[in-house]
Formats: structure tokens, sequence, C-alpha cells
């Protein structure tokens, strides 16, 4: 998906789906958190959406990533309430056998970003294709390094160590692209290229990311190459650097595409992000479920896919050749929280 269809992710994208839902029709949303700025704006993005379509909605969270028996209850609920759909950004694959409860029960369940290993725990994945959001930043520090890229030294800050398919997804696809042989890509850490410090749990938050790289700099002072799985994971990471007095040392990756992430690929804080758009995530899944709920219609994947890919564009101000990107000003113009 191009940022020229992006861009419809407003008023255009509530507009399909308005006035369609019965009167009493329920929709779930259970994201991972509600402080991440993007599940914040996933949840903005449902609830208007939702309303526009007239149904009605519940909303709720786990306390972090990974946290999943909050969601496990939130599901729970959600089949209580007798509702016709779920959207779920899944902390983890504990997950499946509730929502593969809530199908049963005749639910419309979609993965938002994050889908589960288990196919039949989930109608549907709506997301970012997150292997191609990391190999565009694993493109862009290659070629952004140049001759250096044979020699670089590489910290991995990941969720954690649950093999997350989020996580795994943009650490692999990193890594591919940076030009580094991955032999497993179901997995994390089956790369055996000295050039990979280690790869450490930043719980996707900046306190996390600031441990994660204060452990990873005391394991190499001369890590030149940071992978981050989102943005607030990089603000932490560059303050460790900025408190070893190696702010400069370091080019710093990642993905996500926040308003917060873009301003700080404008100030150089990061070299770059790949930019997904949580708002397309949730009124499409919204979308669905009003379908779902009119005449039984379930959605489909994007051809070539087991999903449906809702975009992603590398965002810097250092485009490297061979790397298709936008600025930082167009995406400031896409940008969410």
């Amino acid at each position: 998906m191009k940022f020229k269809a992006v861009a419809l992710i407003g008023a255009a994208a509530l507009a399909l789906v308005a006035g369609s839902a019965s009167a009493g029709d329920l929709a779930c949303l259970i994201t991972k958190n509600n402080t991440n700025p993007f599940f914040v704006k996933m949840k903005e993005g449902a609830e208007a959406a939702a309303t526009a379509a007239g149904l009605d909605f519940q909303a709720y969270a786990g306390e972090k990533d990974g946290d999943a028996a909050p969601q496990i209850t939130a599901i729970e609920n959600c089949i209580a309430a007798g509702a016709k759909g779920i959207l779920i950004t899944p902390s983890n694959d504990s997950v499946g056998p509730a929502l593969k409860d809530a199908r049963a029960a005749g639910i419309l369940v979609i993965a938002l970003d994050t889908p589960l290993a288990d196919t039949e725990a989930q109608d549907i994945t709506f997301a970012t294709d997150n292997f191609e959001a990391g190999l565009l930043i694993g493109k862009w520090a290659a070629a952004t390094m140049g001759e250096g890229a044979a020699t670089a030294k590489i910290a991995m800050l990941d969720i954690n160590k649950d093999n997350i398919s989020v996580d795994v997804a943009r650490d692999t696809g990193f890594l591919v692209g940076f030009g580094i042989e991955v032999p497993d890509l179901t997995v994390m850490g089956s790369e055996t290229d000295a050039r990979v410090i280690g790869h450490e749990t930043s719980d996707a938050n900046p306190e996390g990311g600031l441990r994660a790289m204060e452990t990873l700099l005391a394991k190499d002072p001369d890590i030149n190459v940071v992978y981050t799985i989102n943005e607030p994971a990089a603000e932490g990471a560059f303050q460790a650097l900025k408190n070893a007095g190696k702010e400069g040392q370091a080019i710093i990756v990642s993905v996500d595409g926040g308003c917060p992430g873009v301003a700080s690929v404008k100030s150089g804080v990061i070299g770059a992000t790949s930019q997904q758009y949580p708002l397309l995530m949730a009124s499409k899944g919204i979308e669905a479920i009003v379908a779902f709920a009119k005449d039984g219609t379930k959605p489909t994947v994007s051809e070539g896919l087991s999903f449906f890919n809702t975009g992603v564009n590398l965002i810097t101000d250092k485009p490297a050749e061979g790397v298709p990107s936008l600025d930082s000003t167009k995406g400031t113009e896409l940008c969410w929280g």
C-alpha cells in the first residue's frame, strides 16, 4: 500500500462503515496495553469507527507486552456479552484457546498487528507486513553504513524472549535486510554472525530500552547499529547511549511511525523508522465486524499473503540508494499519536 492510499484512514475510512450495524451489536477491542501510543491511537480509531457504524464498543488492555492474563479475562467478558467481533493485539499465543472459544461461540476474531501461531485462533489478521518493516530498516542501515556494514556491531532490542510473531518478523526482517544469514525465520537468535552483539528484552518501552542498551553496551561498548522493536524502546536506547557519552556513535532504526518517532527522525535521534498505520487496522477491523454482523461475510487476505496488509513506508531524512522512503515531512502528515 502506498502512502496516498494510507491517507484515506480518516473520515473516508469511517464513512465506509457508517450506518451499517444493527442496534445492540457489540465490538470488542483488546490491546497489549493502554499506554503505548500505537495502541492508544488504535483504540481511538476503533471507537470512532464503531460509533460511526452504530456499534456498541468495549475496550480492554493488558498492563504490558506479554501480559496475557488480562486479555484472556477480556475475551471471556466479550463472549459473555455476546460480542459480534473481537479485535485483539495478542500479547502471546497463550490467549489462543480463549479466542478459539470465542470463534466457537460465533464471534469474528481479528488479530491486529500480531498474528497468533495457531491459525485456528483467529479468522484473519489485519497488520503491517512486519517482516517487510524490518527488511526496510535493515536495508537502509546497511546501505547507510556502506563498507562499514561488513564490520558492524549490532544491538538487537526485542520485546522479550517469547518469540511473539511481530517480534520475530521485525527482528529477522531487519537482519535479512542488513545482509545477515538467518537460518530459522521462525525464532529470534538463530543467526551466528559475529556482527550481532546480542538480543535483549526491552518490553517495548523506554525503561526497558534503556536497560537493554546498557546491558549490550557493557558487552561491547563499540556498538554502532541499534535495532529496536519500536520507537519507545528506541527512546530508551538513545538515552543509554547519551548517558555513556556515545550518542553519536550508533545509528538507531525502529518501527512504528508515530508522531513522536517521526519527530525523532527529524531531530536525528532515529535514523529511519518503518511507519505502520494503526488507524487503518482499527477502521478496517470494525468494517469487517459490521459486514460479519450483517450477513456472516468474513474478510479475505491480501493477494499472496496470509493476512490483510495495512501497509508500511520507510521514513527517513537520509535516503539510501535502492531503498524507497518518505521524508519526515510526509511522515508527519501520515503519523499518529
